[in-house]
């Protein structure tokens, strides 16, 4: 009789980290469900989990001590811009000689500012970023190439992995950005997209998008804001066809149909098995179009709905942290998505929607986690600044925050267990 028992996965251990590697032991760490446990690393997975002081035995490499952490899997950022990152200063996109026409900033200057970006988001324990990247117009493929660029220096430390943006793909420019796409794919690039809203004829882009993802077997990842729903079903109902490997986002235009109209198309876009990504820090786009998707609405309709960080300082958005604790906050205190939901958005949800795999903190999964100085996850939501970054079994990053207070503080907080008097 076949046993039908879940397996446990089995990954391959990571090319950056030899199979044969010193284990890495975390100790003391809280679950979520209570539990406080040791867990041992090894070949980029987790190798074992147990009560505190079990796991001791055996070749272990470093102790890290997470006594006060809560272990999470560690999220990912689903919706990120490298290539504009940073660039709010004035270092983005500037005016060419005699103020004529715009210019690329250098490519240095991109590959510096999506490196410092991606570490950004690192330190806060996104250990995989997808970032669209515009080609095209003026920054052709330069843009692109310097992502990529930063991609390989980032290896070991962080998954960065790259969404080729064309400009127009119908239309007179239309074949010079199909050659661009096409060309952008065998760079490098890991999944197709752009903005279909920007184009002229936005189904014919859409469909131009969805036969070169066809073509090269590569995911897609739209971005759409349209308030109609009309084009939203027709998007939903071209995507049915590539289904779990399609992504849209950040469909804030959604939030502004009726009730009803939008429960239609949060149906057709379930039934297309595609994935939304919600940006609720604000969005990619012009302020007058910021909004958020209706979180609740979608996933009661049985969408898979996660969540991203979008624009971090550049034009479209000169603020922001590039931080998913920040994003799963705002979806629990602004949009009333229970903790354990905001948390599975930015990523279990994010990383399915990245074609990841799974994570959880068991044995037999990949080594992709987050310890962060708290006593449950509503605490770790509530922007929690004390973290330890884990990525295919390696600490790669570590943020740790005091808090002093002055003298009259500290008896401030001794008078109440003394039974005295508050000074009026």
């Amino acid at each position: 009789m076949p046993d039908s028992r879940p397996q446990q996965p089995r990954f391959p251990p990571s090319p950056s980290v030899p199979a044969d590697s010193a284990a890495l032991l975390l100790c003391g760490a809280l679950l979520t469900d209570g539990r406080t446990v040791d867990v041992r690393l090894g070949g980029g997975r987790i190798e074992a989990v147990g009560t505190p002081g079990s796991l001791a035995t055996g070749a272990v490499g470093a102790r890290v001590d997470l006594r006060g952490y809560l272990l999470l899997p560690a999220p990912a950022e689903p919706h990120a811009h490298c290539d504009t990152a940073l660039s709010a200063d004035g270092t983005g996109a500037s005016r060419g000689p005699g103020g004529a026409g715009p210019q690329s900033p250098p490519p240095e200057e991109v590959q510096r500012r999506a490196t410092e970006a991606a570490l950004l988001q690192l330190g806060h324990g996104a250990t995989a970023l997808r970032s669209h990247v515009r080609i095209g117009d003026v920054p052709g493929l330069d843009a692109l190439a310097a992502v990529l660029r930063a991609r390989r220096s980032l290896c070991g430390l962080a998954e960065l992995t790259v969404v080729a943006m064309p400009g127009a793909l119908t239309g007179v420019a239309g074949a010079d950005g199909l050659a661009m796409l096409r060309d952008a794919v065998k760079m490098g690039a890991t999944a197709v997209g752009g903005c279909p809203d920007a184009d002229p004829d936005p189904t014919g882009y859409a469909e131009t998008v969805l036969q070169i993802a066809s073509e090269f077997g590569c995911p897609v990842d739209l971005h759409t804001d349209a308030r109609d729903p009309v084009r939203l079903s027709r998007l939903a109902a071209m995507a049915g066809g590539l289904g779990p490997a399609v992504t849209l986002g950040p469909c804030g235009g959604l939030g502004r149909l009726p009730a009803g109209t939008a429960a239609r198309v949060a149906d057709r876009l379930a039934a297309a098995r595609v994935t939304v990504v919600c940006l609720p820090q604000g969005g990619c786009g012009g302020v007058g179009r910021r909004g958020t998707a209706p979180v609740r609405l979608l996933r009661s309709a049985g969408v898979r709905v996660a969540a991203g960080s979008g624009a971090l300082r550049d034009p479209a958005n000169p603020v922001g942290r590039g931080d998913p604790l920040e994003a799963a906050y705002l979806l629990a205190s602004r949009y009333g998505v229970p903790a354990e939901d905001a948390y599975d958005m930015v990523s279990a949800s994010a990383r399915t929607a990245m074609g990841l795999p799974e994570v959880r903190v068991e044995a037999g999964f990949p080594a992709e986690l987050l310890a962060v100085r708290a006593d449950g996850l509503a605490g770790a939501l509530s922007l929690a600044y004390s973290r330890v970054v884990i990525h295919r079994g390696r600490l790669v990053a570590r943020t740790s925050a005091v808090r002093e207070y002055c003298d009259s503080a500290a008896v401030a907080l001794e008078l109440p267990r003394q039974g005295r008097a508050e000074p009026s």
